[in-house]
């Protein structure tokens, strides 16, 4: 099983996506977008501005979706990826989406979130006595499902991989492209 979820919606950051993307690839895993349909998605680029309280939104790349929620056969993927960005307080309610989320915390698949990805799995009820990071807004989406807001650039708990913004990048996909390697050599 060499296919890896990468969840966007409109509004997904650009960063939070291409970078495990591509780091995806260089690992030897096939990246598999999915989406609520299938079509082309526009991405975003977040950052606070100095002198800004609030984080501010530029148009980024767009990324094509390779299989809608409810066409996907999540017995047939490694892993799964919760990119940030607006996306996930939109599309967490999806109820093909929370069946794959919970797929993947039942079986104990490597799983990554960055910044809003969290919300998904705060909705679906996975992060329960889990330890995370992610953006400092999110905290609250995090604590009220019970989970453990964790303020690093890498939250490793068990098959959960978390950092909190782009800004991690470097720190959390590593460790977590690395479960992936881990249990795909266990497979074989």
């Amino acid at each position: 099983m060499n296919k890896v979820l990468i969840v966007v919606g409109d509004a997904t950051e650009t960063l939070d996506t291409m970078y495990p993307y591509y780091r995806l690839i260089e690992a030897g895993f096939q990246p598999v977008v999915t989406a609520p349909e299938k079509r082309v998605y526009q991405m975003v680029l977040h950052e606070v501005k100095p002198g800004w309280t609030i984080t501010k939104e530029w148009e980024g790349y767009t990324i094509p979706c390779d299989v809608p929620f409810s066409e996907v056969k999540e017995e047939e993927y490694a892993g799964i990826m919760f990119s940030g960005g607006r996306a996930p307080e939109y599309i967490r309610y999806d109820e093909d989406l929370v069946r794959i989320t919970k797929h993947f915390f039942a079986t104990n698949k490597p799983v990554a979130s960055v910044c809003h990805g969290v919300e998904i799995p705060a909705y679906a009820d996975c992060v329960r006595g889990r330890k995370m990071a992610t953006v400092g807004k999110c905290k609250f989406d995090l604590e009220v499902c019970g989970g453990t807001f964790v303020d690093e650039a890498c939250v490793i708990d068990g098959n959960l991989v978390s950092g909190r913004t782009f800004h991690d990048n470097g720190h959390y996909v590593g460790p977590w492209i690395k479960l992936l390697e881990e249990a795909r050599d266990k497979a074989s």
